[in-house]
């Protein structure tokens, strides 16, 4: 079992997917058009669920999330499915690739035995593509990998049931129907509507007011959990924003390529200059990730340094408070 699938690189896994599954099927939509209309930009703070021992950060919505908003505003009909069991997950996925289906899944990144090992740790949300199967090894296209690789059966099976937060038990998924026309541009509207809404959220968890709270706890940490789990809890949030599917200033990098595409699709200029202003915004946030690797690796210290970091959090906040408002009033 052998598909013709044409393996391309992202910069983000379930975008690539998204974008690479489309392409099989004649479809192309860019990768940040999946993002966008996926309404794949996200902030959310969720200091009471642990994970690698430290408060839950994210910069995407819930796995899956952006695939299953994509195809209901083209009208693509997605198949999904979850399993109980680990030989049920098996069949169905070898079912699917027998039929020249190629599948996407959602798998553990811990035990990818083709991830560098400085990438690999306990995280439950990536996404890759089989798209064949040859003397019990999986054919594998990862997004985020610049060439196609492989899984033995008993590898796949290992990070398919990974363990932990938002285990992925088993999830795969794979195109049933593609629509004959779809509304591109009413489409990105919506998209861009829910981005803006989402970060623009009353609750104190999600969108500028998480990263504010964040900013307030950055403050607080020094003294209520002491330096150590301080810079462990940094840690964990540059690693979500950089490393965890490009995350924060990538993402941004990713929205301002949307909003470039999206001012020709809908003939509004303001749209290029809200790109501009976001690729703007996504540089601010890798400084702010360069600001706490400095401190994690103890190259950058001093009595204010959390506070400083505090205060670019919220200029982060701000800038994108107002950028949303504004983006919101141009759609």
């Amino acid at each position: 079992m052998d598909i013709h699938f044409q393996h391309r690189q992202s910069a983000h896994c379930e975008n690539g997917v998204i974008s690479n599954l489309l392409s099989h099927q004649g479809m192309e939509i860019s990768e940040p058009m999946a993002f966008g209309i996926g309404s794949g930009l996200y902030f959310v703070y969720l200091p009471f669920l642990k994970i690698n021992f430290a408060p839950g950060f994210s910069y995407r919505p819930m796995p899956g999330k952006i695939f299953r908003r994509l195809a209901k505003r083209l009208g693509i009909k997605v198949k999904h499915q979850r399993f109980s069991s680990p030989e049920k997950a098996k069949a169905v996925l070898d079912e699917k690739l027998a039929q020249g289906i190629p599948v996407g899944l959602q798998v553990g990144v811990y035990h990818l035995t083709y991830f560098p090992d400085e990438y690999r740790f306990h995280f439950n949300a990536h996404n890759l593509v089989v798209y064949g199967k040859q003397e019990g090894t999986y054919l594998i296209s990862d997004p985020v990998m610049d060439y196609p690789t492989q899984l033995t059966e008993s590898e796949l099976q290992r990070v398919r049931f990974a363990k932990g937060a938002l285990p992925p038990r088993g999830h795969l998924y794979y195109l049933e129907q593609l629509p004959t026309n779809y509304d591109l541009a009413k489409a990105v509207k919506k998209g861009i509507l829910q981005t803006c809404n989402d970060m623009l959220a009353p609750v104190p968890i999600v969108g500028v007011r998480a990263m504010k709270w964040v900013a307030s706890h950055i403050r607080r940490w020094p003294k209520t959990v002491g330096t150590k789990k301080t810079n462990h809890y940094l840690g964990q949030l540059v690693r979500m924003q950089e490393e965890i599917g490009t995350g924060g200033g990538g993402f941004r990098f990713i929205y301002a390529a949307f909003l470039q595409e999206a001012s020709t699709l809908l003939q509004n200029p303001t749209l290029m200059k809200r790109s501009e202003e976001m690729t703007a915004i996504g540089d601010a946030w890798r400084d702010f990730a360069l600001d706490i690797s400095r401190i994690y690796k103890n190259r950058k210290s001093g009595s204010d340094v959390y506070e400083r970091l505090a205060d670019q959090l919220v200029n982060l906040a701000e800038r994108e408070k107002e950028f949303f408002t504004t983006l919101k009033k141009n759609i």
